[in-house]
């Protein structure tokens, strides 16, 4: 067992250190930014991502404001598209699961917001789909990707690429990642946005 324990905890920290900072650093300029012009954060995913993507949302709407909700601030304004599963099979059954996030999309997107995508392949079609509904309306993406990047590594504005060919990694990095910008905002939420 301490064989497999080190094995992965060594791919993981490889999987996180080779993530440049300098995207990360765009990472956080972006929601700041978001946040700043009262826009919402849209969030979606796949499987696991998807579960990421819902973790993330709510983080983002109430982990962010610590033991505070008395805080007198302006707060995110997190969605995660693949929460609403009646509305998420409507589409899929009634034009297919490549519509389910782009079509939400159109309901709800603004120029104030921005799209944060997680996705270990990168290329799964509604993802795309998405990716492409949010660049019609000049919304920032932020891409939490594995793998090679795939289609959306070069559609993203902010690029946090785990390099790594297993999902388990990926996504645990990805967690990693998401626990960390909260951790940033929740510290700027209690001393004052820089």
């Amino acid at each position: 067992m301490e064989k497999y324990f080190k094995i992965f905890v060594k791919e993981l920290n490889t999987g996180i250190n080779q993530i440049p900072l300098k995207e990360i650093d765009k990472f956080i300029k972006i929601l700041q930014l978001v946040y700043e012009r009262k826009g919402r954060i849209y969030l979606i995913g796949n499987g696991g991502s998807s579960a990421i993507a819902s973790h993330f949302a709510n983080d983002l709407n109430k982990t962010i404001l610590g033991s505070g909700p008395e805080l007198k601030r302006e707060r995110f304004q997190a969605i995660c598209l693949s929460d609403n599963i009646p509305l998420l099979t409507a589409w899929a059954n009634d034009y297919g699961y490549e519509n389910i996030f782009s079509e939400q999309l159109k309901n709800f997107i603004q120029k104030e917001d921005v799209l944060i995508i997680i996705s270990s392949s990168g290329n799964s079609p509604n993802i795309i789909k998405a990716i492409k509904i949010a660049k019609d309306f000049n919304v920032p993406v932020i891409g939490l990707l594995g793998f090679d990047g795939g289609k959306a590594l070069s559609l993203v504005d902010a690029k946090v690429h785990v390099s790594s060919h297993k999902y388990e990694i990926v996504e645990s990095a990805h967690s990693a990642i998401m626990h960390f910008v909260i951790i940033y905002f929740k510290d700027i939420f209690l001393h004052g946005i820089e």
